[in-house]
């Protein structure tokens, strides 16, 4: 029962509920890394039932204590700058997930539970709050197993949930449901954004977004919104200095870029840009640094 393989099948999907949680990848390697050192203490206590739930108890706990040591708080808004801490989650991983045949129930991850702007939401509810409204809305759990999960009564684990979701949805603007992954025609999209990035073509590339359009970099605080911005951003780039390869985080289109400086002959890895499509659009852009090029996948260097 308790060998590296009985973990291992829960990994993936343990290490996503983490990232849920603290919204970054590199924290929930650790946490999940600290929830099977927990397991493995406490597998004495352990009575045979189910142990992918006694698994999630253990991650849910171990985050929570995380939170509470890192005394980390959201500034009170939702867009991915306000969340300094943030990181995107690379779509070959999240793929991992799949129902078994021991499990085919088991939740696969929706766009709507994985994308930027939610998880900046969610950063937003006490930390409790958060884990009842993931373990509900998201992992489908029931009001029992919840309460049972944390530790609380049933009324608490409902209060909860009702308190969360209605912070979600005073913040959350009600829309049709997303597709699972990038479509064709968000790829193509991509696809010429990039075209017009590499270029240096800045008009070809505010023809490609909404007239909102919002870049944002976190951790830096600053937001960029409509045309006008973005038409700025890209006055910064220069032809030939820019390789951009096609990739996608979070169950959204993305590109990953490489930069050449002027005496060098080697494009460098230099940022992840996540981008948000609306109505045929390019609607958001958030860049990421180049901290997790490996865990996509990516090389180095091109």
């Amino acid at each position: 029962m308790f060998d590296d393989t009985a973990f291992a099948i829960h990994r993936r999907e343990l290490h996503v509920h983490c990232y849920r949680m603290v919204g970054n990848f590199e924290e929930a390697e650790d946490l999940v890394q600290e929830t099977f050192l927990r397991a493995w203490r406490a597998r004495g206590g352990f009575d045979g039932g189910n142990l992918r739930a006694w698994l999630y108890k253990i991650a849910t706990n171990t985050c929570l204590d995380a939170i509470k040591r890192l005394k980390r708080r959201a500034p009170g808004r939702d867009t991915p700058a306000e969340i300094p801490w943030l990181q995107p989650y690379p779509d070959r991983l999240l793929d991992e997930i799949a129902p078994r045949e021991d499990e085919p129930d088991a939740v696969v991850v929706a766009r709507e539970t994985i994308e930027l702007a939610y998880l900046a939401l969610i950063q937003l509810l006490p930390p409790r709050q958060r884990a009842v409204v993931i373990v509900r809305d998201v992992l489908g759990w029931s009001a029992a197993e919840t309460a049972e999960l944390l530790d609380i009564s049933v009324p608490s684990a409902n209060s909860a949930l009702q308190r969360a979701r209605a912070t979600l949805e005073e913040r959350m603007p009600a829309r049709e449901s997303a597709p699972a992954a990038p479509t064709e025609e968000e790829r193509a999209l991509l696809e010429r954004f990039i075209e017009a990035h590499e270029r240096a073509d800045a008009e070809a590339a505010v023809a490609l977004a909404a007239e909102d359009v919002r870049v944002t970099m976190p951790p830096h605080p600053f937001v960029h919104d409509g045309h006008d911005a973005l038409r700025r951003l890209m006055g910064n780039v220069h032809p030939d200095e820019w390789r951009l390869v096609p990739t996608s985080a979070n169950r959204m289109p993305a590109a990953a870029s490489y930069w050449r400086q002027p005496d060098d002959d080697t494009f460098r890895a230099f940022k992840i840009d996540v981008v948000r499509i609306v109505d045929g659009r390019v609607g958001e852009i958030t860049t990421f640094d180049a901290a997790l090029f490996e865990a996509f996948g990516l090389p180095a260097t091109l």
